[in-house]
C-alpha cells in the first residue's frame, strides 16, 4: 500500500514523464489515491483472506481471541456496523460482516421476499457483495477526507501536522472480512465453482457452503433437511478451492457447514466400492427393515447389510430417512472428513445455544482433527431469553436449589423479568460466545439476521410514535436526539452519503469554478 508521501512522489514523477499534466496537482491525487486503497475485488479478497488467517492462528494460540459478525442485507448496514465498531472500540480487528443467504433471500430477491430455500437469484449473492465493499470503502474514503480537510486547515494555519499526518499514515480500513453464504452451492460443482468465482471477483475471501441437496435446499431452522452424501460435499469444496486458487486468493477460507444434526432425510445412496469406505459409512446410517427376498416389491430398493437383505425406509417422494439418534455420529463424520478434504472452518447448526452440547461434538471432532474450529450461528431463530432461562432453572434443580416460584412451562413470562432467574440467564447470554470459543472451539460467532429484526424494531417504534400522538416529537427524540447524543456521524446524513466529499472532488477537479453544496445555507451546519 501506498503512503501519502510516496503516492505524492509518484505522481510527481507520471507528471515529469507525460508533460503536459500541469493541471494535476501532486497533493490532491496522492490523497485520492490513499483515499481508494483497494482497486478491485480481488485486492479484497486477498487482503481479507490474510487477516482471516492471522486471526484463525491467534485463535489456535489465545481462545479468548474470537471473532464476530453481524449479518448485513444491505451495503449500508454493514458500513455502519463497522463505523460503529471504530467508535466504540476504536477498531475493527476481530470483527468481520456476514452475508446470510436468508437475508438476500428475504430482502433482497427480484421476485420480492422469499423463504430460505435458494430461490432467488444467485447473481444477487455477488451483487451485494461489491455492494458492501461500495460502502465500506466509500467509508474509508469519507473518513480519510476529513483528516486531508484537518491536514490542510492545519498547514493554511501554520501548526504543526504531526498528529493528523500520523492518523492519515495509520489509517485502519473499514473494510474486514466478509463470510459469504452460497447456500448449497446453487446447483452442481460447476455451478458452484461459477459462483464462487463472481463471489471472490466482488470480495469474498471465505465462503460457507452447506450439505444439503441444492435443489431442496431448507434454512437450517426449519424441518425437512435432505443431506447430500459425502463425496457430493467433497466435490463443492474442491470447486470452491479451484475457484480461489484460479483467482490468486491463496488463503480463501472454506466454511464447511453441516446441516445433520437435524436433517433426517438422504436423497441419494452413494456407491461403496469397499466395506468401510466413505459410501459405505453414508449408507450404514440409513433406516432399514430386514426382509425376504418374497416379501420385496416389483423396483424395490435393496440392500445387503450385515449378511442379511434389508430394504431402506423411503418416503412417498421417493427421499430415503436415516435411522433415529444417528444425527450426532452423522455431525462428527461430516466434520472430519470436511477438514480431511480442504475445508478451513466448520459450521454446525445446533436446535439450541447450549455450550455442553457443542462441545460434545467438538470434542468428538478433535479427537481426530485437533486444531477443529467453529463458525457458530447465534440464530435469532433460537429464543436466546427462553433458552437460558431453561438452562439456568436445571442447573438450579441439579444443584438442590428452590425453585418452585417459577413455572417450569411457562419461563417466558414477563413476570420473571428482574428476577434471580432473569439475572441469571442474562449473565449466560452475555458470557455465551466467550464460553462457547473458550469450551467448545468456537472461532468466530455470528449472528445471520440481526439487523433484520433491528430495522423491524426500529422502524415499528418510530411509526407508532409518529402516526401516534408524538407526532415530530417521535422522530426529533427517539431518533434524532439520540443521534447526537451518542455523536452518531450518520445525523449529518448529507456528508454520510458523500457530499462533503464530492464539494472536494468538485474543487480538485475544477478550482475556484466549483458549484459546492457544503455552504453557509446548508443546514447541516445546524449539528
Amino acid at each position: 500500500m501506498s503512503t501519502y508521501t510516496s503516492a505524492i512522489d509518484h505522481i510527481r514523477e507520471i507528471k515529469a514523464k507525460h508533460g503536459n499534466w500541469q493541471n494535476i496537482s501532486e497533493t490532491d491525487a496522492a490523497r485520492m489515491m490513499v483515499q481508494n486503497r483497494f482497486k478491485t475485488g480481488l485486492d479484497i479478497a486477498k487482503y481479507t483472506a490474510d487477516i482471516m488467517r492471522k486471526d484463525m492462528e491467534e485463535y489456535d494460540a489465545d481462545t479468548s481471541k474470537y471473532t464476530q459478525s453481524l449479518g448485513a442485507w444491505h451495503g449500508f448496514i454493514a458500513q455502519q456496523s463497522m463505523y460503529a465498531a471504530k467508535k466504540y472500540f476504536g477498531t475493527t480487528s476481530k470483527r468481520y460482516i456476514y452475508l446470510s443467504g436468508w437475508m438476500v433471500a428475504a430482502l433482497r430477491s427480484e421476485l420480492g421476499p422469499l423463504p430460505d430455500q435458494s430461490m432467488h437469484e444467485k447473481t444477487t449473492v455477488p451483487a451485494l457483495i461489491e455492494e458492501i465493499y461500495t460502502f465500506l470503502r466509500q467509508a474509508d474514503a469519507k473518513v480519510l477526507n476529513d483528516y486531508f480537510r484537518e491536514l490542510n486547515a492545519a498547514k493554511s494555519a501554520g501548526k504543526d501536522t504531526s498528529e493528523i499526518q500520523a492518523k492519515i499514515d495509520n489509517f485502519e480500513s473499514h473494510v474486514v472480512p466478509i463470510i459469504a453464504d452460497i447456500d448449497a452451492g446453487f446447483g452442481n460443482e460447476e455451478a458452484t465453482y461459477l459462483l464462487t468465482k463472481a463471489m471472490i471477483e466482488a470480495g469474498a475471501c471465505a465462503i460457507q457452503v452447506e450439505n444439503q441437496v441444492s435443489d431442496a435446499k431448507q434454512c437450517g431452522h426449519q424441518a425437512g433437511k435432505v443431506t447430500v452424501p459425502h463425496e457430493d460435499f467433497i466435490s463443492k469444496i474442491n470447486a470452491i478451492r479451484y475457484a480461489f486458487l484460479e483467482l490468486g486468493v491463496d488463503n480463501g477460507i472454506i466454511v464447511a457447514r453441516t446441516d445433520s444434526e437435524g436433517a433426517s432425510l438422504t436423497q441419494k445412496i452413494p456407491v461403496s466400492e469397499k466395506p468401510g469406505d466413505l459410501a459405505s459409512k453414508y449408507i450404514d446410517f440409513i433406516d432399514v427393515e430386514e426382509i425376504d427376498i418374497n416379501e420385496a416389491k416389483e423396483n424395490d430398493v435393496l440392500l445387503k447389510r450385515d449378511g442379511k437383505l434389508v430394504r431402506p425406509v423411503r418416503l412417498p417422494n421417493g427421499l430415503f430417512q436415516f435411522r433415529e439418534d444417528t444425527n450426532i455420529d452423522r455431525v462428527v463424520l461430516d466434520c472430519v472428513t470436511a477438514l480431511e478434504n480442504g475445508a478451513d472452518l466448520l459450521w454446525i447448526e445446533t436446535p439450541t445455544p447450549d455450550v455442553e452440547h457443542i462441545k460434545m461434538m467438538v470434542d468428538r471432532i478433535k479427537e481426530q482433527q485437533p486444531k477443529a474450529k467453529l463458525v457458530y450461528n447465534n440464530s435469532p431463530s433460537f429464543n436466546w431469553t427462553l433458552n437460558f432461562r431453561k438452562q439456568v432453572i436445571a442447573q438450579w434443580e441439579e444443584e438442590g436449589k428452590d425453585i418452585s416460584a417459577y413455572d417450569k412451562d411457562n419461563l417466558m413470562s414477563a413476570d420473571y423479568d428482574g428476577t434471580e432467574l432473569d439475572t441469571a440467564a442474562d449473565d449466560a447470554a452475555r458470557n455465551f460466545q466467550r464460553d462457547a470459543s473458550r469450551e467448545a472451539g468456537v472461532f468466530h460467532h455470528l449472528i445471520t439476521l440481526p439487523t433484520y429484526h433491528t430495522t423491524a424494531l426500529s422502524v415499528h417504534e418510530l411509526a407508532k410514535g409518529y402516526f401516534g400522538e408524538d407526532g415530530m416529537l417521535a422522530y426529533a427524540a427517539g431518533v434524532q436526539r439520540k443521534e447526537i447524543r451518542e455523536g452518531i456521524s450518520c445525523v449529518k446524513h448529507q456528508a454520510m452519503a458523500g457530499s462533503d466529499l464530492g464539494d472536494d472532488h468538485k474543487e480538485i477537479f475544477s478550482g475556484d469554478m466549483a458549484l459546492k453544496a457544503g455552504g453557509e445555507k446548508n443546514t447541516m451546519n445546524q449539528f
